[in-house]
This record gives C-alpha cells, structure tokens and sequence, in this order.
C-alpha cells in the first residue's frame, strides 16, 4: 500500500488507500469494543462461574468491580501506549493493543471457573480484564490519530467518524453473537458452558484484524516527522509537566470529553440498566429495543462527523451536551410512560412513606455495592428502591420502630434484608406492577417493532443515541486537532479515556446509588445533566474550535 499524504491536491472522493486506512483502523477497533464489552453483557453469568464461592449478591457485585476495573484502568493504558506511539509511531502501537485484548479475551473463553482451580480462577480473570483495559486505553488514541493524520484537510471530522461508529457496532456485535449463541444452546447450556462461545470466537476477529494491520503504512505525518528528526524523546514530560499543553489536556477534559461520555453512557448503558432494573423489562427485550435504536442511529455518527467539517466540531458537540443535559428528565419519563405505563401510573398515584426515627437512617448512597445494611430504616428503603417504588422517608418519634405506609395505611414491616413479601404484595395491590405485567413493553421476536408500545420505546431510545452521535461524532478530530503531532497520541488519549472510562463507565452504578439512595427512579439522571452542564459552560468559554487547524505542525 502507498503512503499518503495529506495535501490539497487530490481527488475530490476518498482514495482507496485512505477507504484501506479507515477499514483496517476501524475494524480492529469494533472488535476490541466487542472484546471489552462481552464481559459486561455476560457479567452475571461470570459472576456465577468465576466468584462461586460467595453469596449471590457478594458474587455480583465482585462481578461488576472485575468489570469496572477495566475502566478504571483505561487512562494508565492512555499513558503507556499514548507514550510508545509518539515515539515509536501509531501503527507499532495499536497492533500490540489488539494483540493484548485478542488474547486476553481468548483466554477467559478458556479460563477453568473456581470449582475448578479455586480463587485461581478469579485472580487470572481480573487480571485479564485489567490487561484489557490497559489494551482499549491505547487502541482509541492511536486509531483515531492514525486516520486524522491520514485525512485531507477539511474531511478529518468525516474520516474519524467511522472510529467513532465503532464503540456502538462493537456493543451491537457482542449482543448479536450472544443472542445467537443464547438460541442455539438453550438458556441453561449458556450458562452453564455456552457462555465461553463468544470469548472464543474473538480468536478469529483477531487473525482478520491482525492481518489487516500488518498491511498499513505508518502515519505520513508521523513518518516524516521521524524523519526529520522531530519526534518527542518525552512526551510524557511535554504533554503533562508543560503548562502550556497540560492545560489543554485538563480543558478537553472538562470541556469536552466529560459532558461527552456522560450522554455517551446515559443514551447506551444506562438506558439498557434502566429498562430492565428499574421498569422491569425482560433483558431480551431490553436487549432487543437497544439493538434496534442502535441500528438506526449509528449512520448519524457519520453525519455529525462530515457536518462538523463544515461548521466546526465545538457547535455539534456542546449543542449535544446542552440539548441532553434539557431533556434526559423528560425523554426518560416518556419511556416509562411506554415502557411500563403502569409503573408510571402508581409512581403518581400511590404514596409509600417509610416513618422511621432520624437516628436510626443512614446514607444509602452504595455505588460499588460493597456496603451491607443492617439498621431497618436503611433495609426498608434499600428493599422499596430495588423494587422500584417511589417513598418518601418521614421523620418518627426518638427509639420509634420503623413503620412502612401505603396510601396512609399501615403495612406490617419484618425486617428482611432481601424480600419482604407483606410489602411487596401491599405496593402491588396499590397498583405497582408486578414483574412480566401485560402491560410491560415485550418483543416476541427481533422484528416485533411495529406495534405502537414498541415503536414508540425505540423511537424514544433512538433520540437519546442521536444525542451520542452529536457528541461523540466528531470528538476524535477535535482531539487530535489540540494537540501538536509529536505529543498528540499521549496527549488526547489521557483526557478521552479519563472522560469514558471514568466519568462514563461509572455512571450506571453511580445513577442507580443515587436512585436508590433517593427513593425517586429519575434522580440518577442528575449525574450526566450535571457533568453534561458543566462541559457546556467550559467547553463554551474556554474550549477552541479546531476543524481549520493544521494538524501536519510537530
């Protein structure tokens, strides 16, 4: 393949050269993401297998810890891979971060469980999670740089758009092959061993990916840069102990990548927890109503990414921030007025008091699942969320037992730390659906989309992905566009993967402690509107724009 460069004197169309750049750049990456997000659609069932030793609850959360580990790690990844790129260059780079997830992934379709080889099997499959994060902290960066600095000037946002699509086709890839593997096993095979299917699969997604990359050229920005002798020897040192730089990268995050990855994360992840944990939809139609908002909406990347070459990226993505930061309240009201109509309609209408005394109600607020309840205020309440009931919490006389009210009636309350029938049943009999309810929104089959209750849902979940497009679209050319070439895969990776893996892969379990420690199943959107907000106002005063920036400058 010839190198390319970025000069005014081309074809008006894309080269084939640069259609091979962003295919073989693109490719790898959707499966990456399809690696990365298997385990948190199979969390459950990994929880089972690898964390058997503990009660059901403990072994779910320790399940979900394992998979926010390898967010956390991702902006570690960033320094490490961001660094080995702007020395060694982009293409060396991202073919050792494929090879370390491609593996890493294979191997937990492998890994024995703990009836097996005992705590074993839990260590090795939390060390290869963080190995994955570590390997998707240094893939986006050096992806998203790679076929920038192949784009020709005032295309960038298009070009890198087809990255950007790739987060979503991944997510969209590990659901379409587990729902696959799901009908062809049976539920209780799946289970049991059929889970370890789509891990394994990913061997064959790595030999395509692995083959196709050996095949690209380096960056032509980057290869003459080398070169002339250009590149950093510490970009570590350039981008973040220089002021002048290190500034940049903390205004991308705040003004840029935060507000991004929260309606990133709220438009994906946390409307899928949200339909089924708290509207109590079946997770194969949770599944289903995503997949298909999904399939409509990802081309609008690609929209938002060639629109932001004509009025510059800082409109299309703050617009986005501002718009969802508005209307996440009443977009996510309307779904449960679709979804569960008969939730919504007791959330109105029934009024569920906990009167407890004051001394005895302690702060709720659990994101990682780790605290235990015990005093019976704090269980009552804890039981009413998970249940997805709406209370209020009213002060009781000093030493008072804690007594449950149901439209001012009187509920007797056992103080059971899981279940509570008495209530359960009372809440129901008010007019709190139960589990499976007709009324629910349900899918019989993937093309059940035109019954008003399911098309209204999906049309619903498509704005909120409309919203992910704006903002995530044409971020990865902004990012490459702040930052001078021989710093940039260091310096944009670390504010990007900070934003996603941090502010965005909390989120989900931050907005249901937040939920559940508020009795009010919206309340949990305060986490993106206020991040998303926040962005706004940075991003507006202090945040560039970057689409005529000469990005060929060391």
């Amino acid at each position: 393949m010839s190198t390319m460069t970025a000069t005014s004197a081309r074809p008006a169309g894309m080269t084939k050269d640069e259609r091979f750049v962003i295919l073989a750049s693109s490719l790898g990456t959707v499966f990456e993401w399809y690696d990365f997000y298997l385990y948190g659609s199979l969390a459950g069932i990994i929880g089972a297998q690898f964390f058997s030793d503990y009660p059901p609850a403990t072994r779910d959360i320790f399940a979900l810890l394992a998979f926010a580990a390898g967010f956390l790690v991702r902006p570690f990844g960033a320094i490490v891979f961001g660094r080995v790129g702007d020395i060694v260059g982009r293409k060396y780079t991202f073919l050792v971060t494929i090879l370390i997830m491609g593996l890493s992934t294979f191997i937990v379709g492998l890994l024995p469980n703990a009836k097996t080889i005992g705590i074993a099997a839990p260590i090795i499959l939390i060390s290869l999670r963080l190995l994955q994060g570590l390997a998707l902290g240094g893939e986006y960066g050096g992806a998203a740089t790679y076929v920038a600095e192949h784009a020709p000037p005032g295309k960038r946002g298009y070009y890198t758009s087809f990255i950007q699509t790739t987060a979503t086709l991944g997510l969209f890839l590990s659901l379409l092959v587990i729902l696959f593997t799901r009908t062809l096993t049976g539920e209780k095979d799946f289970a049991d061993w059929g889970w370890r299917i789509p891990f394994l699969v990913s061997v064959l997604l790595l030999g395509i990916s692995v083959w196709i990359r050996l095949r690209l050229n380096e960056s032509p920005v980057f290869q003459r840069m080398k070169e002339e002798g250009k590149t950093s020897k510490a970009p570590l040192t350039e981008a973040f102990a220089t002021w002048s730089n290190a500034k940049i990268v903390i205004l991308a995050l705040l003004g840029l990548t935060m507000g991004q990855a929260v309606i990133w994360y709220t438009g994906q992840f946390y409307a899928l927890f949200f339909l089924q944990s708290i509207l109590k939809v079946d997770g194969y139609t949770a599944n289903l109503l995503i997949a298909w908002s999904l399939l409509l909406g990802t081309g609008f990347f690609l929209v938002f990414g060639a629109l932001s070459d004509k009025i510059g990226r800082k409109p299309i993505i703050l617009a986005g921030c501002l718009i969802g930061a508005l209307t996440l309240f009443p977009i996510f009201k309307m779904i449960t007025t679709n979804a569960n109509p008969a939730l919504e309609k007791a959330y109105e209408t029934v009024k569920v008091q906990v009167v407890a005394d004051p001394a005895g109600c302690g702060d709720l607020f659990n994101p990682v699942g780790t605290r235990v309840f015990s005093a019976p205020c704090d269980t009552a309440r804890a039981f009413l969320a998970q249940s997805s009931v709406k209370y209020s919490t009213v002060p009781g006389p000093a030493g008072s037992p804690v007594k449950i009210l149901i439209n001012d009636k009187e509920v007797p309350y056992t103080d059971a730390k899981t279940s509570n029938p008495a209530i359960l049943a009372a809440v129901q009999a008010a007019g709190y659906p139960k589990p499976g309810d007709a009324g629910i929104v349900k899918m019989s089959h993937p093309f059940d989309v035109f019954r008003p209750q399911v098309a209204a849902v999906i049309g619903l979940l498509f704005i909120l992905v409309l919203y992910v497009t704006m903002v995530y679209g044409p971020i990865a050319a902004m990012l490459v566009e702040l930052f001078p070439t021989r710093i940039r895969y260091t310096s944009m990776s670390l504010p990007y993967h900070i934003g996603n893996g941090w502010f965005g892969g909390l989120l989900p379990a931050t907005a249901f402690a937040i939920t559940a420690s508020t009795g009010d199943i919206y309340s949990g959107l305060w986490y993106p509107v206020i991040f998303a907000a926040i962005t706004v106002v940075v991003g507006a005063l202090f945040i560039p724009e970057t689409k005529d920036v000469d990005i060929t400058k060391t």
